[in-house]
């Protein structure tokens, strides 16, 4: 096995020329409705101490929010932006389908129009001891449990959900857990990035905050884009540094990813290999779990790319009842990315450059000393100032 770095674009570093080229092209992605958002929601909040399936779990915000709705709320601040309703579909579980919907159907959809939401439920593998035995419940039926977010695949096969994306002429389907509620699927940078390059997969990425966190790692292997999860990646490459003193396996994967059509259709005709996972519990002791794995499929791709962005700004999981990734943490993420945009939004001087970058979109640059001014600071143009703050040299 040949494992090697995977050629990334920084999000960050492009400059302002670059970006207004991929914004427009994901701009008509984005508007002629050709990208849609899968949330893979097969899990339960059994470790938040939620009784009912992950994304029904309140978040304590000022004003408390589900989960889900907070998923929600990101696709109708691109429905503000770009004037479209992108298509919305969430893969449940047969532990908790008929609760996920009865959830959004009390709650109205979250006012997102319904006949852009559609559901579909994950398949199953039976449990087994550490012998490999079947297990069975105490009427002699085998004990069931979600195959892992490998099963996409097949799910969107078997329940005709590829053939809808396909009369949607949609091109891209991302796909995100449900627990990171700074997820922003519609990107038009990293689209237009991806669409561009002509890539099949396209992965969002972090840098890893040191050598063995436990994240997934992007990587190429064998040529080929995949993840490989931090428990079987070599600790001798985790640990190596480039000429510049950082890791040279920097990219973490936080799952936010970009198939194409004619990735998912291909891998939808393969099988995936079955991971094995030792769990316990009260009621089965130890045993065997078997789950997929949705980047086991990457490697089916022709072409694929991985998008760096910012971990404060796209980055807040939800998987612990306290400590890390848990919802106090993830909350002050999220309140601190939208304090900034409200800074940013409410102040007279990003109005004023809003204004000016809908009015000379492609020539900005050229005609506004303003914008120019900001580009100079590194703000570009109405990008969110790190610290919240406009420079004091900008404003007269």
């Amino acid at each position: 096995m040949n494992i090697e770095p995977i050629k990334t674009i920084i999000k960050d570093e492009l400059n302002i020329e670059e970006k207004q080229k991929y914004e427009m092209i994901g701009e008509e992605l984005i508007r002629n409705n050709n990208v849609a958002v899968c949330v893979l929601a097969g899990g339960q909040g059994t470790r938040l101490g939620h009784n009912g399936p992950k994304g029904t779990f309140i978040v304590e915000l000022k004003a408390p929010k589900s989960i889900f709705e907070i998923q929600v709320d990101s696709l109708k601040r691109a429905y503000d932006k770009f004037g479209v309703y992108t298509y919305l579909y969430v893969m449940t579980s047969k532990e908790n389908d008929e609760e996920t919907k009865r959830f959004f159907e009390d709650n109205d959809y979250f006012n997102y129009p319904k006949d852009k939401i559609a559901f579909f439920v994950q398949g199953e593998f039976p449990l087994t001891d550490r012998d490999k035995n079947e297990l069975k419940d105490e009427n002699g039926k085998l004990v069931l449990a979600p195959n892992g977010n490998g099963g996409i695949f097949k799910a969107l096969e078997d329940e005709k959900i590829l053939d809808r994306l396909k009369e949607n002429n949609i091109k891209y389907l991302v796909t995100q857990n449900v627990d990171n509620i700074l997820a922003n699927p519609i990107d038009a940078i990293s689209l237009g990035i991806l669409y561009s390059n002509k890539a099949e997969i396209g992965m969002k990425s972090i840098v890893k905050g040191y050598p063995d966190e436990r994240v997934g790692n992007i990587v190429l292997k064998d040529g080929k884009p995949t993840v490989i999860e931090y428990i079987d990646f070599p600790k001798d490459l985790s640990e190596e540094r480039d000429e510049n003193g950082e890791l040279k396996y920097k990219e973490a994967h936080f799952g936010v990813n970009y198939l194409s059509i004619e990735l998912l259709e291909r891998i939808s005709r393969e099988k995936l290999p079955i991971h094995e996972a030792l769990k316990s519990n009260e009621k089965y002791g130890n045993f065997i779990k078997y789950e997929m794995f949705i980047f086991d499929g990457f490697e089916k791709a022709k072409n694929g790319l991985v998008v760096r962005v910012r971990r404060e700004d796209e980055f807040a999981p939800i998987k612990n009842k306290e400590g890390q990734d848990s919802p106090k943490t993830a909350i002050m993420l999220y309140n601190g990315k939208f304090r900034q945009l409200k800074h940013c939004e409410t102040s007279v001087f990003m109005r004023v450059l809003r204004v000016l970058h809908n009015i000379f979109k492609i020539y900005i640059k050229k005609y506004c000393k303003i914008v120019k001014s900001c580009i100079k600071y590194g703000c570009e143009y109405g990008k969110i100032f790190g610290n919240g703050n406009v420079p004091n040299k900008l404003i007269t």
